[in-house]
C-alpha cells in the first residue's frame, strides 16, 4: 500500500521507484553481508574460550559457505515463484535467529547449527542473487551500474562492520560482536516488508529505461526446486555457463573464503591485533565500494571478458604478495586499497553476462548457480586454509595457492569466444 502510493508521487517528480528498490536492497545487502562476515572476527576468541582449533572453527565456516552456495540457485527461483519481498523478509528473520542462537553456543554442535546451518541458509536465500534479481527486473538502462552498486554493498557490508565487531569482541566479549548484525537484519526485514515490491508493474511503472509497463513473466505453478533445476538443465549446454561458474568458484576462493575469514588470523600470526586487522578490512570495504561501482560502469561499456581477466590477474598478484609482505602500516594499507578495489569487481560483468545470455527472468537463476560455485570455492579454501595453518603453522601455502588459482581464471576467460547473440532460456 505504501509503495503503491509513493511510487506515482516520486515518478511525477522525476524519480523512478526502481531507485527506492536499489536503496532498500543496498541496505539489506549490507546488513546480511555483515552477518556473514562476523565469523571471521570470532575465530580467535572462540579458540581461546573453548579450546577449538582453527581447523575445527573453519569447518563451521565452510559449512556456512557450502549452504550459502547450495541454497543460492534456488533463491532466484524462490523469488520468481513467491516474490522478492516474502523471500527477503524470511531470510532476514532467519539471520537474526542464527546470530541470537550463536550467543548461546556452548559446543561445536551449536556452532555448526547457528553459524553454519542457519546463517548459511539465510545468506544463500538472498546474497548476490537478490542484487542480480533487482537489477534485471527493475532496470533496462543502467543495469551494470546498479549491479555494481549492489555488489559493492555486499562486500562492503562484510568488511565495514568488522572493526566495531572486533572492538566489541575484545572489550565486551565475542557474544556482543554479533549485535550489529542482529539490529541491522531486524531493521531490514521491516523496511522490505513495508516498501519492497516484486516487479515494476506492481506499482504501475515500466522498468527503468523502458517506456511501456511489462507484465511479470508467466511462472509455472511448480515448486521452486523444479524451476531452478529446470533452468540449470537448459543452461548446462552453454559454454558461457561453465566459464562463469568455474571462474566464480575461483572468485569465492580468492575473496570471501580466504581474505574475509582468514585475514584477521593471518594478521594475528604476525603480531597485529584483531581491531587493527579489522580496520584494514574496513578500509578494504571502503575502496571495494568505489571499485565495484566503477566495475559496473565499465561493464556497460567494455568487453566483460577483458574486465574479468584484468580483475582476476591483479587479484592473484596481490594474494601471492601478501604473505611475504612486512605487515606494517604501509604494506597492509597498500594491500587493503589495492585488493579492496578488486574485491568483488568481478560481480557486475558476471551478472551482466548471465542476464544477456539467459534473460531477465531466468538470468538471476542461472547466476544463482554460478554463485553456488562461488560459495563452494569459498567453503573449500576456508576449510583448507584452517587445516593447513594448523598443520604447517603458516598461511603462506593457502594465500599463494589462491593467487595461482586467479591466474587459472584468466586463462579460462580467454578460452571462450566473445558472444554476440544472447541465448535466451525459455520460460516454463
Amino acid at each position: 500500500m505504501l509503495a503503491a502510493t509513493i511510487a506515482p508521487w516520486l515518478y511525477r517528480r522525476g524519480l523512478h521507484y526502481s531507485w527506492v528498490m536499489v536503496a532498500l536492497t543496498f541496505v539489506t545487502a549490507v546488513c546480511a553481508a555483515a552477518a556473514v562476515g562476523m565469523p571471521g572476527v570470532l575465530i580467535v576468541p572462540l579458540g581461546k574460550e573453548f579450546g577449538w582449533s582453527r581447523g575445527e572453527i573453519s569447518a563451521a565456516m565452510a559449512l556456512m559457505f557450502t549452504l550459502f552456495g547450495g541454497v543460492a540457485p534456488f533463491a532466484g527461483a524462490l523469488m520468481l515463484r513467491y516474490g522478492l519481498r516474502k523471500v527477503v523478509v524470511a531470510a532476514a528473520t532467519l539471520s537474526v535467529l542464527a546470530l541470537v542462537g550463536a550467543t548461546q553456543m556452548t559446543s561445536k554442535l551449536h556452532l555448526w547449527l547457528s553459524l553454519g546451518v542457519l546463517l548459511g541458509t539465510a545468506a544463500g536465500t538472498t546474497g548476490m542473487v537478490l542484487s542480480a534479481t533487482v537489477a534485471n527486473r527493475w532496470f533496462v538502462a543502467r543495469r551494470g551500474l546498479v549491479t555494481g552498486i549492489l555488489a559493492a554493498a555486499t562486500a562492503t557490508g562484510m568488511l565495514i562492520f568488522l572493526p566495531t565487531a572486533a572492538w566489541l569482541a575484545e572489550n565486551l566479549g565475542w557474544r556482543y560482536a554479533v549485535l550489529p548484525g542482529i539490529i541491522g537484519c531486524s531493521t531490514c526485514a521491516v523496511l522490505y516488508l513495508l516498501f519492497g515490491r516484486d516487479w515494476p508493474s506492481d506499482v504501475g511503472l515500466p522498468p527503468y529505461g523502458e517506456t511501456q509497463i511489462q507484465p511479470p513473466p508467466a511462472v509455472s505453478a511448480g515448486n521452486a526446486v523444479a524451476l531452478s533445476l529446470g533452468t540449470l538443465r537448459e543452461a548446462m549446454p552453454s559454454r558461457t555457463f561453465w566459464v562463469l561458474a568455474g571462474t566464480f568458484f575461483i572468485c569465492g576462493l580468492s575473496t570471501s573464503g580466504i581474505v574475509q575469514q582468514h585475514f584477521i588470523p593471518l594478521c594475528a600470526d604476525n603480531g597485529i591485533s584483531g581491531v587493527q586487522a579489522a580496520s584494514y578490512l574496513a578500509l578494504m570495504g571502503i575502496f571495494n565500494f568505489t571499485g565495484t561501482i566503477i566495475s559496473g560502469w565499465l561493464s556497460d561499456r567494455f568487453d566483460n571478458r577483458v574486465l574479468l581477466a584484468w580483475y582476476y590477474g591483479l587479484r592473484g598478484l596481490s594474494l601471492m604478495w601478501l604473505p611475504f609482505g612486512n605487515f606494517d602500516f604501509v604494506s597492509l594499507t597498500m594491500f587493503a586499497v589495492f585488493f579492496g578495489l578488486d574485491f568483488i569487481a568481478t560481480v557486475p560483468p558476471t551478472v551482466r553476462l548471465a542476464g544477456q545470455h539467459f534473460g531477465p527472468a531466468k538470468g538471476p537463476i542461472v547466476f544463482g548457480w554460478a554463485f553456488a560455485a562461488h560459495q563452494f570455492g569459498g567453503a573449500a579454501i576456508a576449510l583448507i586454509a584452517g587445516i593447513s595453518r594448523d598443520a604447517l603453522a603458516t598461511y603462506v601455502p593457502a594465500f599463494f595457492g589462491a593467487g595461482l588459482a586467479c591466474m587459472l581464471a584468466v586463462m579460462m576467460i580467454f578460452s571462450i569466444k566473445r558472444y554476440r547473440t544472447p541465448v535466451t532460456v525459455a520460460a516454463e
